[in-house]
Formats: C-alpha cells, sequence, structure tokens
C-alpha cells in the first residue's frame, strides 16, 4: 500500500473527479475532456453515457481474502449486475450511476485497491502469472515484485507525461499466459534467482511486436530501476505528435532493436547512478498450510505445496456472476492463506485449498467453462464499450451454443480470442483463432464482420503472432467453427494435430465462408 500522504492526494483526486463525473452527467463536460479525466482514474463511460466502467486495479491478479469481501460487500450495496475479469488481471464494474463511481473508488481504498492509472496515459495494472507462487515448475515467484513495482509507479504517475500507457508484465517462468514476450516491459523469472527483459513490445490497431531481448539477468533488487529507466525512454523517445504511434513498441522502428536496446540501458546506468530504488529480496508475505488428502479433477492444479490445490474457474466470457464474489467469500475466509487471482485469460483462480475445500469450490464453480474451447477469451464489445466496434461477447456466446448443440468433443477446436475492434483487448494476435471486428461489404452494403487470425500462440518460449486472413461475416462465424470442429473430430484428432496435417481442408473449408 502507497503512504498516507499518497492516500490523502488520492482522495483528494476522487473529490475533484467526483465533480468532474457529475459535470458530464448534465451535461457541462463533452465526452472527449471528460474521457481525458476519467480514464486516469480508472472509469470510462460506456456505449449509453448514463452508465459507467470502473476498472478496480489489482497488482498482479491478487484478489485477496479482503478485496473479495470487498467486491460481494459493493455487489451487493450498490447492485451491481455486470462485471468483467480482464485481460489486464483486473475486475471491471459495468452499468453504474455516475454517483456510485466515486463512492465505490474511495470505499475500495480501505481493501487495498487503487483505481488510479486503470485507463488513460498511464502505467497500467502490473500483471504476474496468476500461479505465481504456488505453479510446480515456477523459477520463483514474481508477485512481490509485481506489488513493489506498482507502488513505485503510482507514486511517480503525477511526476510524468508519457505518451501513451505503459504496460509490465512478470512471468514466473513456468508459462507466459501474461505475455511477457510482448509487453512494453516483460520480466521473466529464470532459475538463477534474476530476470531477463524485453522491452517494447505490445499488440495494436497499427501492428504488433515481439519485446526486444535488452537484458538477460536482471538483480530482481534492481527492478525498478529498470523500470524508471524505461518510463525515461518512453518520455524520451516517444511520439507525442501521432498518438496512434505513441506506443513503446514504435520505438523499435525509430531507434531500431539495437539503438533502442542502447539507449534503454543508457537510462538504466542513469538511474542506478542516482540511487535511492533498491529493493531487499522479497519473499511472498505468507506461508500456506499444508493438506493431506488428494485430488483428481480437470479444474484442481496441484500447487508445489504437498496436498494444496488451485480451482481454475471461467464464467463464459470472463462475464463474473454477481452472485459469485460472495460465495467464494463464504467459501475460503476462514481458510488458511486462501485467494482468489485473476487471470490474463478472465480465468479466476482460488488457491491454496486442502482437497476437501477444493471440492466445495468446485461445486460453487460448475456453471463456468467445461471444454478447452469454452476457456475462449473476448473483450467486453461494442454493446458496453465507446471503442467497440463488433459485438464480440454476443458473438462468443452464440458460438458456445453452436458446439455446444453440435456435440463437438472436447480438444476438437481450441481456445479462441475475440477483439471487438483493432484494439486487441482479446490479444486475438496471440490466439490459436483470433478474430478482430470489423465490416465486410455485402451487395455494397457494410455488414458486422470479423478479420481470421490463424496460429497465434503464448506458449512459454514460442510466442508467435498469428497470420490475418478472411474477414467472414459475424453471423457466419457460429457455423465456421461448428464445421472445423467436425472436421477435427471425424479425424479423431485434436485441433493442433488435425490443423497441422490438414492444412488444405482447414483453408477449404474458410473460403466457403471468406
Amino acid at each position: 500500500m502507497m503512504d498516507q500522504k499518497w492516500l490523502q492526494t488520492y482522495r483528494q483526486e476522487i473529490g475533484t473527479f467526483s465533480e468532474k463525473i457529475r459535470d458530464f452527467q448534465e451535461g457541462r463536460l463533452d465526452k472527449k475532456d471528460y474521457k481525458g479525466a476519467s480514464g486516469g482514474m480508472g472509469s470510462y463511460a460506456q456505449r449509453d453515457p448514463a452508465k459507467h466502467m470502473l476498472r478496480l486495479r489489482l497488482p498482479a491478479g491478487r484478489l485477496t481474502l479482503e478485496r473479495l469481501g470487498f467486491l460481494a460487500d459493493t455487489v451487493e450495496k450498490y447492485h451491481v449486475q455486470k462485471m468483467k475479469l480482464t485481460t489486464c488481471e483486473t475486475v471491471q464494474l459495468h452499468d453504474l450511476a455516475a454517483e456510485q463511481v466515486p463512492a465505490i473508488m474511495g470505499e475500495a481504498v480501505e481493501a487495498g485497491i487503487l483505481c488510479r492509472g486503470g485507463g488513460g496515459d498511464n502505467p497500467r495494472n502490473v500483471m504476474c502469472s496468476p500461479l505465481s507462487g504456488v505453479q510446480a515448475g515456477e523459477a520463483f515467484d514474481p508477485s512481490p515484485y509485481a506489488e513493489a513495482v506498482t507502488d513505485y509507479l503510482l507514486s511517480i504517475c503525477r511526476e510524468i507525461h508519457m505518451p501513451r500507457k505503459l504496460k509490465i508484465a512478470f512471468s514466473n517462468g513456468a508459462d507466459d499466459s501474461v505475455h511477457s514476450a510482448f509487453r512494453d516491459m516483460g520480466f521473466r523469472a529464470r532459475p538463477d534467482g534474476t530476470f531477463s527483459l524485453r522491452i517494447a513490445g505490445g499488440l495494436g490497431a497499427m501492428g504488433h511486436r515481439m519485446g526486444v531481448l535488452v537484458d538477460e539477468a536482471v538483480d530482481p533488487g534492481e527492478v525498478l530501476y529498470y523500470v524508471k529507466a524505461m518510463v525515461d525512454t518512453f518520455c524520451q523517445h516517444g511520439n507525442y505528435e501521432n498518438r496512434a504511434r505513441a506506443r513503446t513498441r514504435f520505438m523499435q522502428d525509430t531507434l531500431g532493436p539495437e539503438g533502442l536496446r542502447e539507449a534503454f540501458l543508457k537510462n538504466v546506468e542513469a538511474a542506478r547512478a542516482a540511487g535511492g530504488l533498491e529493493l531487499p529480496r522479497l519473499e511472498a508475505l505468507a506461508d500456506v498450510c499444508g493438506g493431506g488428502e488428494t485430488l483428481d479433477h480437470p479444474r484442481a492444479i496441484a500447487q508445489k505445496q504437498p496436498g494444496l490445490y488451485a480451482v481454475k474457474y471461467h464464467p463464459i466470457g470472463g462475464l463474473l456472476p454477481p452472485e459469485k464474489p460472495a460465495q467464494l467469500y463464504a467459501a475460503i475466509r476462514d481458510l488458511c492463506n486462501a485467494e482468489c487471482r485473476v487471470g490474463p485469460d478472465e480465468t479466476l483462480y482460488v488457491i491454496n485449498l486442502p482437497a476437501a475445500e477444493a471440492l466445495k469450490v468446485l461445486a460453487l464453480t460448475e456453471d463456468g467453462a467445461e471444454t478447452e474451447f469454452e476457456y475462449s477469451v473476448a473483450c467486453v464489445g461494442a454493446t458496453v464499450c465507446q471503442q467497440g466496434v463488433r459485438d464480440s461477447q454476443g458473438l462468443l456466446q452464440a458460438a458456445v451454443k453452436a458446439v455446444r448443440e453440435a456435440g463437438i468433443p472436447d480438444g476438437a477446436l481450441p481456445k479462441i480470442r475475440i477483439s471487438g475492434c483493432p484494439s486487441s483487448c482479446a490479444a486475438h494476435q496471440a490466439g490459436t483463432i483470433g478474430f478482430q471486428g470489423g465490416v465486410r461489404l455485402e451487395d455494397k452494403k457494410p455488414q458486422p464482420a470479423f478479420r481470421l487470425f490463424l496460429d497465434g500462440g503464448d506458449a512459454l518460449d514460442a510466442a508467435r503472432f498469428g497470420e490475418a486472413g478472411a474477414v467472414i461475416l459475424e453471423k457466419d462465424i457460429p457455423a465456421l467453427l461448428v464445421e472445423l470442429g467436425k472436421a477435427a473430430a471425424a479425424a479423431g484428432q485434436d485441433w493442433t494435430r488435425w490443423s497441422e496435417s490438414h492444412r488444405e481442408d482447414l483453408n477449404a473449408i474458410v473460403a466457403k465462408y471468406a
């Protein structure tokens, strides 16, 4: 948590924001000016300007017991009916009245939830592998460093003026679901206790880039020096003139990868020389209590701590049912160090559960995804988001319904990613199958459609971007997916094997809908 002086300043900002949202609601502030004020506070007006979204910043995706209890109380107190787990490991509250937004912001502080910097041209939520600290095979737990970076960034966010947002992720070395390979900064834990670091990667409408490897042995105690250097490099070389190109990945074009590396490392040395940002060796704050019994269930993950399990729960489309926070809080509030983690694929993980308690949580979460395909990721979509072009949530719900009705077996279709516009909120370029919202002309009239991306991936050491292909009408996509799934199932193969060995068949099916 921040110090009291910072928190007092933050509370004053909430008071100022309360006046801004009132002015917007009463027509004294236009949409553009309001967006400029609200984004930095983690809130945006929705497509219906009478409704608002508030993004609850969760460093390392940690929905601790205290934060989960706050969320449950907030849902009840303010009658929240729509919540979204996001690909940046936050929780979004939707359809809020104007007066509810600053009220919830202020109350969230007591639970250690700060909304500052949740949007706009700010350092965003610092991400971390969701099972850090409990995952078998991890190099070490980087989550305390993700939280330290959060505190540092929030302490300087008023002093810096970056061209655009900055996204930082920490991988524990066992998986890279947080996409450290192509974030603005991506730290990956190594078995020797250091981090490798890639910078200036990213996704978006103007192109995507893998990060540039700038250091293979970052001392964890010096992480803040590297973060300061990234902020300084972005401010020095980022594009302040063209907003569309004002992201760190475009510095690869202007400086070249090697020139970028040199400029960045020069700033690291300058930050190190100035001093004052060393961190002690950080460890997880609490030990976990071991269990005894064993458990075998497809949604129960054995932790590296013997006898303990993590339960994964993926509400379809990442839409968290309003009753779920209270149910989960009641189930784990008396357990030893149990907590939830929001994953970057819109999955919620409940960790540090003995087998008997894991069974109870499994029973509470039976309404979630049952197959690999149902773990698909979709942004909130154009029915809610002002920037949205297509209804990504509506498409996903229609696709899940069609695949279920067709009886497609688990594994015949992969997890897909659906972004409602080119902004890439669902990371469609990294999906085995990805869709990007747009239009297609039919009889000279624009019709709702999505561009297909194939063969992306985010596996550790195998990150790759998918190839952009055909533009498919939105109404035809469920049928396309069913036909692809049936073809793989008929061959007796899972999606990976079938798509590799039957490429001509795959292309022929896609061509029918192109």
